[in-house]
């Protein structure tokens, strides 16, 4: 087995400079059989700013009294953040501390509320879903077998926030942070949203729509998702535009009403355009369960983005809603919320639209 230093020296040799072996110390449980690696030494997939509050924030400590209150009480929850890592031990164990003592919604699972997933990329170069862990309380535990020397991705919460998260690997055994897909660095996706793009109401935090979209397009994904908001805000325009990211996604139409569209949507996207001339903006239109588009604010977007394009503004795209959660209606929790069914439907229409403004074959 290579030592920290000879992997590193090989990794910079063929140029994969985002791994990060041994970047955190473990530390040894009681027992003496167990290795702990704290998250908050690792770097986080889905943490956009360092400046955080806390460890698991979405967004940096200025925004309180910036953004809205809704949304600044939304980031604590750690909707998008996973840590992308790899391991000669063929078990892993996670144990993880929840913020809030709700781990469930009435129309949502506390397996996708507060619980998280392990996924593992599979010889063929897809991924493939190792297991969930089920929260129970406010300190969890859960053993894993994704198997040995195989890249993981450990999605945290959506709807809940996380104190502690940490990864258990047996003592003998050394776990390699990834900082991109398979040790490449990568610039990630930002989805900008709802509830939905948060991860409502699917059932695990790796069947959000917003995390299957990346690893469809093997991606990383920063989710600014937030339930109920979502709005266009300045405040938010300003907030994105600090971050140097692949492609904006804006997918914030279920929560705006037709004035907020007409009054918010063109500035916001002149904002972002000013301050990042060269990233892509894909602007998404309202999906429904009877998959009928365009809908009101889907004409009024697809307006806007007309008559932006023809204005001379580069790099905006459109998105239709079409196909997002299907012609069968069981798409959906509640008519609006998707079921895993409806987000995956979702991410491959994302995926389709993504793939394009990535170069990604």
């Amino acid at each position: 087995m290579f030592d920290c230093q000879l992997a590193l020296m090989l990794m910079v040799l063929v140029g994969i400079v985002a791994a990060l072996p041994c970047a955190a110390e473990p530390t040894k449980d009681p027992d003496g059989k167990t290795l702990w690696y704290d998250c908050r030494d690792l770097p986080l997939e889905g943490k956009a700013w360092a400046d955080t509050a806390a460890p698991f924030d979405r967004l940096p400590a200025s925004a309180k009294g910036v953004v809205p209150d809704s949304v600044w009480g939304l980031s604590h929850h750690s909707a998008g953040l996973c840590a992308r890592f790899t391991t000669d031990s063929s078990t892993v164990r996670v144990q993880w501390s929840l913020l809030d003592a709700n781990l469930a919604m009435t129309h949502m699972a506390a397996t996708g509320v507060s619980g998280v997933d392990l996924y593992a990329r599979h010889s063929n170069g897809k991924w493939r879903f190792i297991g969930n862990g089920r929260p129970e309380a406010m300190n969890n535990d859960v053993t894993f077998y994704p198997g040995a020397h195989v890249e993981c991705l450990l999605y945290f919460p959506l709807y809940n926030g996380v104190t502690s998260v940490k990864i258990g690997v047996p003592v003998g055994s050394t776990i390699t942070s990834l900082a991109g897909p398979r040790g490449k660095a990568a610039k990630p996706v930002l989805f900008y949203g709802t509830s939905i793009t948060q991860g409502g109401c699917a059932s695990r935090p790796g069947t959000a729509y917003t995390a299957i979209a990346g690893r469809l397009v093997d991606r990383p994904v920063i989710n600014l998702g937030f339930s109920g908001s979502g709005k266009m805000e300045p405040a938010l325009a300003d907030l994105l535009s600090q971050l140097d990211v692949a492609v904006y996604v804006l997918d914030c139409l279920w929560n705006m009403t037709p004035d907020e569209v007409t009054e918010r949507a063109e500035p916001f996207v002149k904002r972002l355009r000013a301050a990042r001339p060269a990233t892509p903006i894909l602007m998404a239109e309202d999906c429904n369960y009877l998959d009928a588009v365009p809908t009101g604010k889907g004409e009024q977007v697809r307006a806007i983005v007309a008559k932006l394009t023809a204005a001379g503004v580069p790099g905006l795209h459109f998105l239709s809603a079409k196909g997002m959660l299907g012609e069968d209606s069981e798409g959906t929790v509640d008519g609006c919320h998707p079921t895993d069914l409806g987000m995956m439907r979702q991410a491959e229409v994302f995926a389709a639209g993504l793939i394009p403004l990535l170069k990604t074959p």
